[in-house]
């Protein structure tokens, strides 16, 4: 008999049919990024280096493999071994962890997302982002820059709305958001 909270070995068995590598302690984003990492790589892709490379249903397969990859001293034991022996992930070196470019600032993050507003609002004529959009911000002579997650940010930043700065909330007044 279980203790209370506890799964009986049946509903255990079930759940690992669904997913082996389940675990509740786990954040959700981890195990949806691992979950499509793995389908992707299972799929015959190769494992994304950088970010921007694969963006699968919304999510930077590349920028994921990479954080991994970064903070690997932060991880469990299982974690790593799942990103070592199923996906071949390895710890970055020591020199490849210096040349990790900064973390971008609020500020940074911020401006990029309002020029893929501005670039969105050009191309559309309005700002009535479906929410999983992700917008292809051109770099500079055109080429495809970066993904940028224009609808789900969109959204927060509604939800927001009250913490805004005046100067921000002027920004995307300028594009007709619709609050």
């Amino acid at each position: 008999m279980p203790y209370v909270g506890e799964l009986s070995e049946s509903r255990m068995d079930a759940l690992d049919a669904i997913d082996p590598g389940w675990c509740p302690a786990w954040g959700i984003d981890w195990q949806r990024c691992f979950a499509l990492t793995l389908a992707y790589v299972r799929a015959g892709g190769a494992l994304p280096g950088a970010a921007g490379e694969v963006i699968v249903q919304g999510e930077d397969l590349g920028a994921w493999s990479r954080a991994q990859q970064a903070g690997w001293e932060k991880l469990t034991p299982v974690q790593r071994w799942l990103l070592g022996s199923v996906l071949g992930l390895e710890p970055l070196t020591p020199q490849e962890t210096a040349a990790q470019p900064a973390r971008r600032t609020q500020a940074d993050r911020w401006a990029i997302h309002l020029a893929a507003a501005r670039q969105y609002h050009a191309r559309e004529g309005h700002l009535r982002v479906p929410r999983k959009h992700v917008e292809e911000l051109a770099g500079d002579g055109g080429e495809s820059g970066m993904s940028v997650r224009l609808g789900g940010w969109l959204d927060n930043t509604r939800r927001r709305a009250d913490k805004l700065s005046p100067e921000r909330r002027t920004e995307l007044d300028e594009l007709g958001m619709h609050w």
